[in-house]
């Protein structure tokens, strides 16, 4: 099964930047989408931000002007680099993937792999 791992988050003051990467690994046959999401406290998981194969892009309202999602195909990697953050984006940040996969020598295709989050706090 294709594991999705994040880093970059932490706390940063109002105003400031992170920059979150997600790296996936396993038996991939083909990456397709792959994005992020993001659960605050007591509230249902939203899209952040997503990006096709081919690169476009979608995202959240509040996103648009303030985050950039980026992917790097040949590190089966996603970014999503943050800038002007306020309290409001603080929440626990998940990257998704949509990959086709290997089980021994058979593909399955359309699988969905959520990597176990990373914390981002905006505060000071």
């Amino acid at each position: 099964q294709v594991q999705l791992v994040e880093s970059g988050g932490g706390l940063v003051a109002p105003g400031g930047s992170l920059r979150l990467s997600c790296v996936a690994s396993g038996r991939i046959f083909s990456m397709n989408a792959m994005g992020w999401s993001r659960q605050v406290p007591g509230k249902e998981p939203d899209l952040v931000a997503r990006i096709e194969s081919g690169g476009s892009t979608t995202y959240a309202d509040y996103a648009k002007g303030r985050f950039t999602i980026s992917r790097d195909n040949a590190k089966n990697t996603v970014y999503l680099q943050m800038n002007s953050l306020k309290p409001e984006d603080t929440a626990v940040y998940s990257c998704f993937a949509e990959v086709d996969e290997y089980d021994d020598y058979v593909v399955k295709y359309g699988m969905e792999r959520w990597g176990e989050g990373t914390r981002v706090t905006v505060s000071g």
